[in-house]
């Protein structure tokens, strides 16, 4: 019966977000986004680390469509790769936050000895804003890829363990939880089995809004230069390098911000959308 039961939920989720406009677009921007970052090597010409100092911060032409760096590399070519590694980070980093925050919401709920514990930790963890959370795992643990995968989903996973706490706190109170203790099932199968598979919506809805907030984190390191070093094409690098040179070449940030604007925002309206659809109130 709840199977058939979360069947039926998923197929109206599925329906509603098919209605939202908003999903396509974002869904789309996306899509496009990352596909150009995947595809950079043959959608451009130019070497993102290629310096040539006489086309230093030229203005968008037929050459360079965005335009060049104080580094004279072409802009869009760098954009392309920088969305690259900051997609890489943000996304890699939430599925690790979401992995560990969800296994320690999950084990809260359903091992009530160990919830003190836990979430006394998490407290811990939500006392200090991510950003500054992330600015200081990023400090101690130094530059490099795995370090900002690591302090982006350290960031990020205070959030997705309390969102997964409370999911699992609601499916624990179901009769089929206690009828499945009641006939020897393995904590195994009713963690996986039962528990999982009836608390993840709300746990993909909040995770989903979390990449946003992992993409404008890992941003922000490689702005304020913790991120990966240079030459490396990062967004918030490319948007840093840009700074000095606003008033003659505001392209090169403008650039760069906007990009990081377009994929935080349509993070955000996807797990908007995600969050409407499978709210059970809903008509």
């Amino acid at each position: 019966m709840t199977d058939a039961t979360y069947t039926g939920s998923g197929s109206r989720t599925w329906r509603r977000l098919r209605r939202n406009p908003m999903v396509t677009i974002a869904l789309g921007v996306l899509i496009l986004i990352a596909l150009a970052a995947i595809f950079a090597p043959w959608l451009t010409s130019f070497d993102p680390y290629e310096t040539a100092l006489r086309q230093r911060l030229k203005p968008p032409s037929a050459e360079h469509l965005l335009g060049t760096d104080s580094q004279g590399r072409d802009l869009l070519t760098r954009l392309l790769y920088g969305a690259r590694t900051t997609l890489l980070i943000g996304c890699a980093g939430t599925a690790f936050g979401a992995l560990l925050g969800g296994a320690i919401g999950l084990c809260a709920a359903f091992y009530r000895r160990l919830d003190g514990v836990f979430m006394r930790v998490i407290d811990v963890f939500l006392s200090f804003p991510s950003i500054l959370f992330g600015l200081s795992l990023a400090a101690i643990l130094g530059p490099g890829l795995d370090s900002l995968i690591i302090a982006v989903g350290l960031s990020v996973m205070p959030g997705i363990a309390r969102i997964s706490r409370g999911a699992a706190l609601s499916v624990m109170a179901q009769d089929y939880m206690d009828s499945g203790r009641s006939i020897g099932l393995p904590d195994r199968s009713l963690l996986g089995r039962y528990l999982l598979a009836n608390a993840y919506p709300p746990i993909l809805t909040y995770t989903t809004l979390a990449f946003g907030d992992a993409v404008l984190l890992a941003a922000t390191l490689g702005f304020l230069g913790l991120g990966l070093q240079p030459p490396t094409a990062e967004l918030g690098s490319i948007a840093a390098e840009g700074r000095s040179f606003l008033f003659i070449a505001p392209h090169v940030s403008t650039a760069a911000s906007i990009l990081i604007f377009v994929i935080v925002l349509s993070f955000n309206l996807l797990g908007d959308a995600l969050r409407d659809a499978g709210d059970r109130r809903a008509s």
